[in-house]
């Protein structure tokens, strides 16, 4: 039997619609406006119905500030694409192509964009505008302590200073590695296209940035006058600055725990093939260490502000001790989220200078099982330590002993990272570039934050050292002289994979000396005045202490010019730097088997790995024609093998 045939007419050909639909007139002005408006409508909406009750302005400031944060991500467009979703609207291949920010140029670092690399780029620029901001509050703290009554700020503009530079730091920092390298790096690093969840990754990154303005917003709303800890009962009874605090922690907390379960999601399900766990670099066990940690740690943070909002919002008595309360309870929140956060901050950093370490000593990672059973201690001890911060509070004195315990049982890991590095430096043919640097530096910081610490994991000693300078010199030599001193190194290692330039070598080792010597001079009279017996977060001092004042404001001067000259060196090398070869330092990991630029789905073959990448020192791979198969590398790299234990294969259903 014959199949009718029936002809149809001949239809025009219709060209397929551009993808993105609404998010292309999307973009970082309309989330802004989108802020603005809604955040508007939701302060005429609460002044007027809660004016009048006893805890109005707290309400008002709530729903302002939180009205804000959802008209910002409507107007960036985070809710896209669960709408579309739930309306039956799928992604076109099209629309997931401009998600990705394909053929946009410089306009999809402004945008929603999903593809890894594009928000690795945004976390950094995100982390720079948060270091220049907490850095200049810096230096108004230290200008203010350049002589014991100067003057230059009231009290009250001084609390609300320190505050914001506390806060404003320490998330910098908790991003400074993850955030860039973690998103540009990583997921090339383990052979991966993309991200598990890229949608959630942009969402990420949009949350931190709704989250900035209201912080900021604290500065007019009477500051926060509790420091960046934000204790109760203090909390309780501060200006409604303090609803600015809350609610930038809950939307933090939200977005460390969406790029922690995607990070996490990441390096279990999307290794390449035959990257075992023994294969898989150290940097990656950094950064997984870290957002595993986080997840656990910051929903206490989150928690304590949302009892504090439902103390100042409600009139509930959480952390008041007049109504039942208690302010210890507040505490041991904080610090089950305060000292995990110390080694989120340290692990990916110390991780990262344990990857370029190799490179540049043209060595293996000195005892790569030890590095990760060191991790993994650390993480395991670091959420039995937290009473630490509490010795002189009096809360439980029984359990002082055995938190002493713990706490100076955490040096062991932590030492044994300090020797991997060390032991990866001994002997090796060190070239001496900018990144390696800075793991000389951080040697030397490290073990006088780590030294130091000692002193105050002791109850006695705690009980002289407590809230004194000397603690704030300590904080400092650990996050700022060990983790971002790793972070400027890893910047400067994987400079040239993420823009396709090598950054200024003469700038970088300008800033690398200016702001080292500043940063020994400024915590060194730091841990002077502490031992003599100044208290911290004073804005004016006995004359006793003026002269190691005097020095530590200099030294603060030092970082500063230091720190722009870096800023100097990332821009210029940016938009005018030398171009990079792909592999300029010689490395063996996988992000530097691409090509720059990196393109859209970072491999056009799927690699396959036959053994690990820390194999320096072995001989070098041959051609077919016999000749040294080693990859160009910049010039002054030692000789060595370029990716030589990775073999390119086409896997199946690849295109």
């Amino acid at each position: 039997m014959t199949a009718a045939v029936i002809s149809q007419p001949a239809q025009p050909h219709q060209p397929a619609a551009a993808g993105g639909g609404l998010m292309r007139r999307l973009n970082v002005g309309t989330a802004v406006a989108g802020g603005v408006i809604l955040g508007l409508i939701g302060w005429l909406v609460a002044h007027s119905l809660l004016q009048d009750d006893d805890h109005g302005s707290d309400q008002v400031v709530l729903v302002t500030l939180t009205c804000w944060a959802v008209g910002f991500m409507i107007g960036i467009g985070a809710f896209n694409g669960p709408i579309g979703w739930a309306l039956g609207r799928d992604l076109r291949r099209e629309d997931e192509l401009f998600l990705a920010g394909k053929d946009q140029g410089i306009s999809r670092y402004f945008r929603f964009t999903t593809d890894h690399k594009v928000v690795g780029i945004q976390y950094l620029v995100v982390t720079m505008v948060l270091f220049a901001l907490g850095g200049t509050l810096a230096m108004l703290i230290r200008t203010n302590l350049i002589s014991p009554h100067s003057h230059f700020l009231n009290p009250q503009t001084y609390n609300a200073i320190v505050g914001l530079h506390g806060l404003i730091m320490i998330v910098a920092t908790i991003i400074m590695v993850t955030g860039p390298f973690g998103n540009f790096i990583m997921p090339i690093m383990i052979g991966a296209r993309d991200m598990a969840f890229p949608r959630l990754n942009a969402l990420s990154l949009w949350l931190i940035v709704a989250a900035i303005p209201t912080l900021l917003s604290a500065a007019v709303l009477g500051g926060i006058p509790t420091g960046w800890v934000g204790y109760a009962p203090l909390a309780d009874q501060a200006p409604p600055g303090m609803d600015s605090y809350s609610v930038f922690i809950i939307i933090f907390a939200v977005s460390s725990a969406v790029a922690g379960a995607n990070i996490t999601t990441t390096v279990l399900t999307m290794r390449a093939r035959g990257m075992s766990w023994n294969r898989t670099p150290i940097f990656v066990y950094g950064t997984v260490a870290s957002v595993g940690l986080a997840i656990p740690a910051f929903p206490m943070f989150m928690a304590s502000q949302i009892l504090l909002q439902v103390d100042r919002t409600q009139g509930g008595q959480f952390f008041v001790a007049s109504g039942g309360g208690s302010p210890w309870l507040y505490a041991n929140l904080f610090w089950l989220m305060g000292h995990p956060e110390v080694y989120v901050i340290l692990i990916p950093a110390l991780a990262a200078l344990m990857e370029l370490t190799p490179v540049f000593s043209r060595k293996p990672l000195f005892s790569f099982n030890a590095a990760v059973i060191s991790i993994a201690g650390i993480v395991g001890l670091s959420v039995m330590v937290w009473a630490h911060h509490m010795y002189a509070s009096g809360w439980a004195p029984d359990l002082n002993g055995p938190f002493m315990l713990t706490t100076e049982m955490i040096s062991v890991p932590t030492g044994l990272l300090f020797l991997v590095i060390l032991g990866t430096v001994w002997r090796g043919r060190v070239w001496t570039t900018v990144p390696m640097m800075a793991t000389y530096a951080m040697l030397w910081n490290f073990i006088i934050g780590g030294v130091t610490g000692i002193y105050l994991s002791d109850v006695p000693a705690d009980y002289a050292l407590h809230g004194s300078m000397f603690v704030t010199a300590h904080f400092h030599y650990t996050l700022m002289g060990a983790g971002l001193t790793g972070a400027i190194g890893a910047l400067a290692y994987w400079f040239p994979k993420m823009t396709g330039r090598m950054m200024n070598e003469r700038a970088g080792y300008i800033s690398f000396w200016l702001v080292q010597i500043g940063f020994n001079v400024t915590f060194m009279g730091m841990f002077a005045v502490g031992l003599a017996g100044q208290p911290r977060r004073v804005v004016t001092y006995a004359h006793l202490f003026a002269t190691g004042n005097l020095v530590s404001t200099i030294g603060a001067y030092t970082i500063g010019i230091g720190m722009l000259v870096l800023l100097y060196a990332v821009i210029s090398s940016w938009r005018h730097g030398d171009r990079a070869p792909a592999n300029p330092w010689g490395g063996k990991t996988l992000e530097w088997t691409v090509p720059n630029p990196i393109p859209l789905e970072n491999f056009e073959v799927m690699p396959v790995v036959t053994s690990d990448f820390y194999g320096y020192g072995e001989e070098p791979s041959t051609g077919a024609d016999g000749e040294d198969a080693r990859e160009p590398v910049h010039a002054g790299a030692p000789a060595g093998p370029a990716a030589a234990v990775v073999a390119a294969a086409p896997v199946e259903g690849e295109l």
